[in-house]
């Protein structure tokens, strides 16, 4: 069966509720995994990871326990790579998932767009975390847990 993987430094509450509750209906194994102790209810299915701190340590601790096959759920695109790699399934928390047709496009575009920020340009930020994201993200993860787990 195929773990998910949660890289939890970044991941907004509501997300991380639907996340609970997926898990906790279809029996998946889930890890939480941050550079703190990520609080959770009790349960069979979902454990937290605390890491040490440090640069990318919730990152590369994913990466180290990552089976091909499992879901990293994330918003980050180097570990987004990383995990497609590695064989694993990418989701963001807005529901799109990433993989090899498209993640280098998005890491170039952030890469540019980290560029444009560098030389004193003003590019805004992500917008905020909305209803329609919430709904898109729980579909989405239903649609991969009924296929995959």
């Amino acid at each position: 069966m195929p773990s998910l993987w949660i890289d939890a430094d970044a991941c907004p509450k509501v997300a991380r509720e639907i996340i609970l509750r997926a898990a906790e209906r279809t029996a998946t194994p889930t890890w939480f995994v941050a550079n703190h102790q990520i609080p959770l209810p009790p349960s069979r299915w979902v454990k937290s990871l605390a890491v040490a701190s440090g640069f990318d340590a919730a990152d590369n601790e994913i990466v180290a326990r990552l089976e091909a096959g499992d879901l990293l759920i994330s918003s980050d695109l180097p570990l987004a790579m990383e995990a497609i790699d590695k064989g694993a399934a990418v989701m963001t928390t807005r529901g799109e998932m990433l993989d090899e047709s498209n993640i280098k496009a998005r890491v170039q575009m952030r890469d540019f767009m980290e560029t444009l920020r560098a030389s004193g340009e003003h590019t805004g930020g992500p917008k905020g975390y909305s209803d329609v994201d919430r709904r898109e993200f729980a579909n989405a993860l239903d649609r991969w847990l009924a296929k995959n787990a």
